[in-house]
């Protein structure tokens, strides 16, 4: 079938991405209907050096059933114009722990389960095929490769190499001999193909982000399986790194995965504090599972850390510090939020936690100047969830110290350019060329949204640090450090309030100098200890914020108006990198507008308005559970949130199709 002739329903379909993770950064994900759609899909997504240095491996396994004398393809695949229609026999697809198809041919039902061995470069697939037909025969051909998942094999031909024992198959593509690729099947016989290319699979999502949108596999071969009449049988494919491939059992590894999800269930005790007929259960246990796909181990330093996003994303410092509540307290994980905290510190320079990793040598990146005081915050959260004193003190204090003090002085690191303004105790930060807040994209050396200087989110956690400090070291007993942190946190808010109030726009100004309507001015009380306590003026800026950015999938970069407005993300990668930040809107910011609620209710005296403002504050986290629960299960990203949406109907899903900070703030919304 011609693929531009393709239905309405076929092309909602092919944009909905499913994601299983094994907890060392690799992943398989697909299409709903198990086609690729982006280079970045496949079964087997495999961390060289975990979580880094991600190479395709099994791009797919595509079926066919020869029964009573026709051949059924169930697989679906966008090549040369033309789409397979194995959609056709898809009865059913849904996440249930793992990915689940159904496909019904000829009195034939095929159930396929797939599922990553944790903490392995591992995939099995499970097939559960009844047959109330006639003697029939499943066919099963791997579609490998061997590249990093940036890239492509466009037009490539492949140096392969390949031998079998039984039914076990290893194969060598391209001389990469130190890293051969091993398959097995539990049942059926091998039959080697030569020199077989998938040509030209196309993959229309990197088309839409201006990307090249085909390339090659290589095909090795195929299993042939005999499934008699009336026969029930149980296949299972297996495909890996590791050499021990034959002694694998691939449905125990499936039970073993299904098995672990239920207990990172279980042990948030979210549900069992909630009754059976809560309509947030559902959504609650989607997003425990969710959360769980960012949260993975890095060998190199025998810590836990956080994904930012997948499928592109590595970890990253202050994406896992805003998701840190979100995917990890929330969750009661306590002894993994350690680990992420001893992880942002260990490679802590000059008072700056890395800001990420270089994903070939494994360098520290630095080009953060709010990490570290974002840092300060979920130590402060940790310790309200846990209080865990001893930990805090003999592990992590030491370096929160460090950082207050670095920032006293001056950071010249990676161009930071971060020093204390001594008359008014305000943070400056950054050069026209350098992008050190979280609006950081850059396009041949130039800051694409420039805010060097005093921006308002760093100057509200600097206060906000400077005010924890303070209550640190009064628990620890350091009485003079407590007093000096107090007078500086003292003069910060002073200047703080009288610097960044607009009236003009009755918000706060971005940065000294800059009006433009942002949501960084929801940091100055959202935060643990607010920098604006005048209720007045936090009335203002959360009537600003609604009026103007508020929509009901996460809160616009940019008021509509302001010069540079977009609020539609398409096109070429440098016209999206020039939206990025310039009004396309972001879930994750949907915590700071909570949290500035709930703080908003707390200065608040009077009871009657008090009351008001719950009531605005419950409605809104019903309509933000109601719009992510048809997210979830209706749109693009299945039972995971988008990084990015578009800021007008129909609010497109764009970017990353799983993003921690995005379920981590959802999640953390909806289950408090």
């Amino acid at each position: 079938m011609k693929y531009e002739e393709i239905s309405g329903k076929v092309k909602h379909a092919l944009k909905r991405d499913w994601i299983i993770t094994n907890g060392i950064g690799g992943y398989c994900s697909q299409s709903e209907i198990g086609c690729n759609t982006r280079k970045y899909h496949g079964l087997l997504i495999a961390p060289l050096t975990p979580p880094a240095r991600r190479f395709l491996v099994l791009s797919k396994l595509d079926e066919s059933i020869e029964s009573n004398g026709k051949t059924y393809n169930l697989y679906t695949n966008i090549a040369n114009g033309e789409i397979s229609e194995g959609y056709r026999y898809l009865t059913e697809f849904r996440m249930e722990y793992v990915p689940i198809f159904t496909y019904n041919v000829d009195g034939i039902i095929v159930k396929k389960f797939i599922s990553m061995e944790y903490g392995k470069n591992t995939v099995v697939v499970l097939y559960r095929v009844k047959n109330h037909g006639y003697d029939s025969k499943l066919t099963l051909a791997p579609i490998v490769n061997f590249r990093d998942f940036h890239k492509d094999s466009h037009n490539h031909q492949f140096d392969a190499r390949q031998s079998h024992v039984g039914t076990k198959l290893k194969v060598i593509l391209d001389g990469n001999s130190a890293t051969p690729i091993y398959m097995n099947c539990s049942d059926g016989k091998y039959l080697k193909h030569n020199d077989d290319t998938f040509n030209n699979m196309y993959y229309p999502r990197e088309e839409e982000r201006g990307f090249e949108a085909t390339e090659n596999h290589y095909v090795p071969g195929v299993y042939n399986i005999n499934i008699g009449a009336n026969e029930e049988k149980d296949i299972t494919f297996v495909c890996s790194l590791d050499e021990n491939i034959e002694e694998i059992d691939g449905i125990n590894v499936i039970n073993k995965e299904v098995m672990r999800l239920s207990e990172v269930i279980y042990d948030t005790k979210i549900l069992q504090e909630r009754k059976m007929n809560d309509e947030n259960v559902d959504i609650l246990k989607k997003l425990t599972i969710a959360s769980d796909n960012f949260i993975v181990n890095r060998p190199s330093f025998n810590l836990h850390t956080i994904i930012a996003g997948y499928p592109w994303f590595l970890d990253w410092g202050r994406d896992s510090l805003i998701s840190f509540e979100g995917l990890l307290l929330i969750t009661k994980r306590y002894e993994i939020a350690k680990e992420v905290l001893l992880t942002n510190i260990r490679d802590m320079k000059y008072g700056l936690v890395p800001n990420g990793y270089s994903g070939y040598d494994n360098r520290p990146l630095y080009n953060s100047a709010d990490s570290s005081l974002l840092l300060i915050e979920q130590v402060h959260k940790y310790l309200r969830y846990t209080n865990d004193e001893g930990f805090i003190k003999d592990k992590i204090y030491p370096s929160l110290i460090k950082i207050i003090e670095a920032y006293s002085n001056r950071i010249d690191v990676d161009g930071n350019n971060i020093y204390l303004d001594e008359e008014d105790n305000l943070i400056s930060a950054g050069t026209e060329q350098t992008q050190i807040t979280w609006m950081d994209v850059k396009i041949d050396n130039t800051a694409v949204t420039p805010r060097n200087g005093k921006t308002v989110e760093l100057n509200a956690l600097w206060f906000n640090a400077l005010k924890i400090m303070a209550r640190l070291a009064e628990r620890f007993d350091d009485k003079e450090s407590c007093r000096k942190y107090l007078k500086m946190a003292e003069k910060t808010q002073k200047s703080f309030e009288k610097k960044f109030y607009n009236p003009k726009k009755h918000c706060l100004y971005d940065v000294l100098g800059d009006d433009k309507i942002r949501p960084n001015q929801l940091f100055a009380i959202s935060l643990s200890h607010p920098v604006i306590e005048n209720k007045d003026i936090a009335e203002e800026i959360i009537a600003t914020v609604e009026k103007e950015l508020l929509t009901p999938y996460g809160l616009k970069t940019l008021a509509k108006g302001e010069e540079g407005y977009t609020e539609i993300y398409e096109g070429s990668p440098y016209k999206r990198d020039m939206s990025y930040h310039q009004g396309i809107t972001w879930p994750w910011l949907l915590g700071l507008y909570y949290d500035g609620l709930k703080n908003l209710i707390i200065m608040e005296r009077d009871i009657r308005t008090r009351e008001e403002l719950e009531g605005k504050l419950k409605g809104f986290v019903e309509k933000t559970r109601i719009t992510f629960d048809v997210e979830m299960r209706q749109r693009s990203s299945i039972d995971t949130i988008s990084e990015i949406y578009d800021s007008c109907r129909p609010y497109e899903e764009r970017g990353a199709f799983a993003q921690a900070w995005s379920v981590a703030e959802i999640f953390r919304i909806i289950a408090q």
